[in-house]
């Protein structure tokens, strides 16, 4: 393996409704899948989806910038013309944003695009990009 690959796990509702999400408008794609949890190829990092009686609590938020920011939640570093399309393609198939697509930080060190929306089961996902990606990590 040349790098690292993320895990994630996570509790879902519904596995057919996630996998639609997940596959339909996020375009990952299935790995392994049983009767309770299911295996997403999330750009090239394994998620996955475990099957929970009933809602998926809420998660709490942290201010950031005057938005209500979860303070659970996960996602991707896109490159900055694949973030506008994923964005483009979100607001396309009316997806509701828990923050609208937006660049953070303007002007400062940090700078990144950025947008959040749930998946069916109330799971915050966040989508960034930065202009320069040395700026991941600066602070």
């Amino acid at each position: 393996m040349s790098r690292p690959r993320f895990h994630l796990a996570f509790a879902v509702a519904d596995l057919e409704a996630t996998e639609r999400f997940y596959v339909g408008l996020l375009g990952a794609s299935v790995g392994r899948k049983a009767d309770r949890w299911i295996d997403f190829d999330f750009y090239d990092h394994q998620i996955t989806a475990h099957l929970v009686p009933g809602p998926v609590p809420p998660p709490p938020t942290n201010p950031v910038e005057n938005h209500k920011v979860p303070a659970r939640h996960f996602g991707v570093i896109l490159d900055f013309p694949e973030w506008e399309a994923l964005a483009d393609k979100l607001k396309n198939a009316g997806v509701r944003f828990l923050i609208e697509p937006h660049v953070r930080f303007p002007g400062q060190v940090g700078e990144q695009a950025t947008l959040f929306f749930q998946d069916p089961s109330g799971n915050a996902i966040e989508i960034k990009a930065f202009r320069d990606q040395d700026q991941v990590f600066k602070a």
